[in-house]
Parts: C-alpha cells; sequence; structure tokens
C-alpha cells in the first residue's frame, strides 16, 4: 500500500496574477511542496488560473486588507478542521496568525515563510498581534541571514529558525539577436548602453535619489548611457511609501539628465525581461538603509546575475546574500552615492562579458530545485521529514 502524501495547507496575498518577487516566490513554494505533500492553498481570488496544476486553492477577496485578514483565516480554519493538514505555512508574516489559528484547529505544526518588511513592521498593532504570533510558530523560515537577525530579535527560538534563500530560474541559454535588437527597437532605446532597474518604484528601492546623486556622474562619464526603468509604483504592498514616474522624472530633468531616463512599464513576460537583462550592460540596485523598511533580499540581484548580468547595490539588508561582491557583482557602503557611481563606471569599463560566467556561477546555486530541496528540508517534508533539524540555522 502507498504511503499517504502529508496534507500542507499554505495560505499567502501574494500569488500570481499579482506581479513581484514575493508573488513568484510563493507560486513555487506551492510548487516545490506539492512534490512530496497533497497542497491546498487559500490565496486571493483569481490565483486559481495561474496557480501549479497540481496544487488545490480556496480564493478570497484580496482588498480591502481587513476583509483579506479575516476571511484567509475563517477559511484556513475551516479547511483545517475538515483536512486535519499536518503543516500549515504562511506565505509571509501577514499570513502567520491565520496560520497558527489554522495549525492549533488541525493538531498540526505552523510555519512562516518571512522576508524581511513583514518581521521588522513598526505598526503598534501589527507588534502587538502579528509577533507574538511569530514566536509561537513551530518553524519560522527567513529569506537571509538579515531577515534571521530580526526574526531572532523577536525572540523566535535559534532551534525553530530557518535560512532558505529564494530561488531563481537559470536560463537555457541567450536570447536571440534578432529578440534583443526588436526589444530595443520597442522601446526607442537604440544603441544606448542600459543600466537596468527592475522592480517597484517605492521609496526603499531608491531610484529617485539614485538619479539625482548617482546618475549625473555616470553620465558626465558615459554619456551614451541609459537608465531603462521596469516597474510601476505599488498599489498592494505592506506599508510601502511610493516614488512615482513623475516624481523620478522630474529629479532626472532638475539633475540634468532627464533624456537618459527611459520607463518601460510593468514587463511580466519572461522572455521580454530576458531580453532586457541581457541588453543592459548593468543593473543598478540603490535600495536605500530606511530604519523599520528592510530589504529582505533582492531577488532581481540573482535574477540578474542568471543571465550574466552584474548589479552594483548598496550593501544594506538581505542584499549582502543576493549579490557577491566581487562575484556578481560590486557592493558599496549604504548611502555612499559617489561609491555608487564609481562602482557603476568600473563595471562598465570592464565590458560586456567580463562578469557573465563569475555571476552565472552565482546565480546557480539558487536554482528553484535547490530552493525546492532547502524548503522541503526546513519544514521535515519529503525525505528530511525524520531530520527536522537538517536545515537549521548554525
Amino acid at each position: 500500500m502507498a504511503e499517504r502524501r502529508p496534507r500542507i495547507l499554505f495560505v499567502t496575498r501574494n500569488l500570481p496574477p499579482l506581479v513581484g518577487g514575493m508573488e513568484r516566490l510563493n507560486w513555487h513554494m506551492a510548487e516545490a511542496l506539492s512534490e512530496n505533500a497533497d497542497v491546498h492553498l487559500v490565496a486571493p481570488k483569481g490565483a486559481a488560473a495561474l496557480k501549479p496544476a497540481q496544487v488545490e486553492l480556496t480564493g478570497v477577496s484580496l482588498r480591502p486588507l481587513w476583509r483579506f485578514l479575516l476571511a484567509s483565516a475563517w477559511q484556513a480554519v475551516r479547511i483545517a478542521r475538515r483536512d486535519r493538514p499536518e503543516l500549515v505555512l504562511a506565505g509571509s508574516g501577514l499570513t502567520a496568525p491565520a496560520a497558527w489559528l489554522a495549525a492549533r484547529t488541525s493538531g498540526g505544526r505552523a510555519a512562516a515563510y518571512v522576508h524581511g518588511l513583514d518581521v521588522a513592521v513598526r505598526h503598534p498593532v501589527y507588534r502587538a498581534l502579528w509577533h507574538p504570533i511569530l514566536r509561537r510558530m513551530d518553524v519560522v523560515v527567513a529569506n537571509s541571514g538579515p531577515t534571521a537577525s530580526l526574526v531572532r530579535a523577536l525572540g523566535v527560538r535559534e532551534d525553530r529558525l530557518r535560512i532558505v534563500h529564494p530561488g531563481v530560474a537559470i536560463p537555457l541559454g541567450r536570447q536571440p539577436p534578432e529578440a534583443l535588437r526588436q526589444f530595443r527597437e520597442q522601446h526607442a532605446l537604440g544603441d544606448s548602453r542600459l543600466l537596468l532597474s527592475i522592480g517597484r518604484l517605492t521609496n526603499r528601492k531608491g531610484l529617485r535619489e539614485f538619479v539625482q546623486h548617482a546618475l549625473p556622474g555616470i553620465v558626465r562619464a558615459a554619456p551614451d548611457v541609459v537608465l531603462a526603468v521596469i516597474g510601476d509604483a505599488p498599489t498592494d504592498s505592506l506599508l510601502a511609501g511610493v516614488q512615482s514616474r513623475d516624481s523620478i522624472q522630474a529629479a532626472a530633468d532638475a539633475a540634468g539628465v532627464g533624456s537618459h531616463v527611459r520607463f518601460l512599464g510593468v514587463i511580466t513576460d519572461p522572455h521580454q525581461l530576458a531580453c532586457a537583462y541581457e541588453t543592459a550592460a548593468l543593473h543598478v540596485f540603490p535600495v536605500r538603509e530606511i530604519p523599520g523598511d528592510p530589504e529582505g533580499f533582492g531577488m532581481v540581484g540573482i535574477e540578474a546575475a542568471a543571465h550574466g548580468l552584474p548589479t552594483v547595490a548598496f550593501a544594506t539588508g538581505g542584499i549582502v546574500d543576493a549579490v557577491a561582491d566581487g562575484g556578481s557583482g560590486r557592493l558599496v557602503a549604504p548611502g555612499d552615492y559617489a561609491g555608487l557611481r564609481d562602482a557603476a563606471l568600473a563595471v562598465l569599463r570592464d565590458g560586456e562579458g567580463a562578469w557573465r560566467e563569475r555571476a552565472q556561477d552565482f546565480a546557480g546555486q539558487f536554482a528553484w530545485p535547490e530552493f525546492g530541496a532547502s524548503l522541503r528540508a526546513s519544514l521535515g517534508i519529503g525525505d528530511c521529514a525524520a531530520d527536522p533539524m537538517a536545515a537549521a540555522v548554525p
């Protein structure tokens, strides 16, 4: 008789068709866990069309936030009472209370994967209700070493803490030259050397400050450079202050580099994103160090490396895990815009191909199969179920 697969209930607010690194990560978490378990998602309505095929999903309304939190908790408890899952997982700290309640209902273990901001939120209600729940979880999985430090500061026991870095899709090959040419034509990029920025336009991402304090010096030394921006202001991020396109463009205009900035909008097609990475000369990641608003990891740095594109960034938050200084790019002290400028120019002088092999070697350790194996081990699922401490933080 075949052994019964474990049941996992997974509660998250972040899944495609919502766009972002957390959404992709949660999708791959569900897929990876479904290799060894029966997974049931409680997630926003609309996510069912794009979920992993072998995963069951119960949808709840995404907005307003309070309604999602109540509805997802109610559904999680209802499903837990019926299915008795051995593990209930929260896709972020935001859904940890729902996961904890459902686990208490089923008699299973409660776990949460946390990203940084969901641990560091300073709102008094969040700190009063969410932080005690995180301390009660059986397992807390952090996306980086710096995020794990935030979790420790909450009082989570060391034997319950794990680190599993997010994963990345490793390209099978480079895009055809014709596809790269069409991408440049589509976005009127000409023959410029591209500095690429990908991500939501938030205060933490620091793009406005980059065009004010670093881009002018880069343009003076390299007049053929254009900053290509992929992304837009968020509508569903937790406590994210936004920077509008207009405010970034106005800052660029005031700094005399307005003609060197192009906004390409939101791009989700993987082939178009690959063209963006492979057309660019450098990925810039000027994340600011803001108290209470940390960058938990910096997945875009790994994605750039997977395509052989180096990154220059400030050494803040989980970026120190996502960018290998001297391997997949350069790190400079937070807030040192002159250092960021000089690092960008040095990488540009190195020329195309100088960083490609090193960056891709670094990205290889984050491949999705490696992520899935680490996640299952950290949660005691599948082959590692007999040794739930296998992936404990040293």
